[in-house]
């Protein structure tokens, strides 16, 4: 990334957690009333899954551990609620890339066995809020906590996930494949210079990545906030910004 790049973001963050965040200048239908509302499917790439409608102008691209801490702060306590707030307005969708290194870094099958159960929650129409209640209960980093008891335990305050179909998926990791796949996905990501991925969470705007030196902002919930405002308010500002 060049210096006029870094000094892009940088000042731009200092200016939006300045200013906090205004208020988007278009309305693109009646808004989604709650997140069980929200559209979600499985890309034609079988990897990717996508969460708000098709045709909102701000594509948000989420790379994600679930049992990765700063993962867990950035959608309890960082930017997250905003972005749902943009995506029940229906002008931003995500599409969350799901991987699951930290069972090799770590030890364990924790992210492999929490990727698998929201890959089967998604088959039920349950991902968003899955992934929600994941988050919000997720056990430290180093436990190994998302067992197929507590990820049972977990789907059952999801009104309707629990069922045989679900808990099978569950205990049969059904999904392997899409596991694998997924990972394979993240890894792509990061090119030659991350062949191991570009961390997480790493957040991909209207096909801009945010540096990684910079993923604080992801945590500074109304400085992010304003950034995608700002991104809605004015893409061609975003798209020929040099990062």
């Amino acid at each position: 990334m060049g210096r006029m790049g870094r000094w892009a973001v940088v000042c731009a963050a200092a200016l939006l957690v300045t200013v906090g965040c205004g208020q988007r200048q278009a309305q693109y239908g009646p808004d989604f009333t709650s997140a069980g509302e929200l559209p979600e499917k499985l890309g034609t790439n079988g990897i990717t899954i996508t969460v708000g409608d098709p045709d909102a102008p701000v594509t948000v691209h989420l790379y994600e551990d679930p049992r990765c801490p700063y993962c867990e702060e950035f959608e309890t306590t960082g930017g997250s609620s905003h972005l749902r707030e943009a995506m029940l307005g229906r002008w931003a969708r995500v599409e969350y890339t799901l991987a699951s290194f930290l069972d090799d870094r770590v030890g364990g099958t924790g992210s492999k066995k929490a990727v698998n159960a929201l890959r089967a929650a998604l088959e039920a129409g349950k991902f968003v809020e899955y992934h929600e209640v994941l988050y919000a209960n997720q056990p430290d980093e180093s436990v190994d906590g998302y067992t197929d008891a507590y990820l049972l335990e977990l789907a059952g305050r999801v009104k309707g996930l629990r069922g045989p179909e679900f808990d099978a998926a569950v205990k049969s990791m059904k999904y392997t494949s899409f596991v694998t796949s997924s990972q394979k996905a993240y890894e792509k990501a990061g090119g030659a210079q991350e062949p191991e991925g570009p961390g997480t969470p790493t957040v991909v705007i209207n096909g801009k990545r945010i540096p990684s030196e910079y993923n604080t902002l992801l945590l500074q919930s109304d400085a992010f906030a304003g950034l995608l405002e700002k991104i809605h308010d004015e893409p061609g500002e975003w798209q020929d910004t040099e990062l």
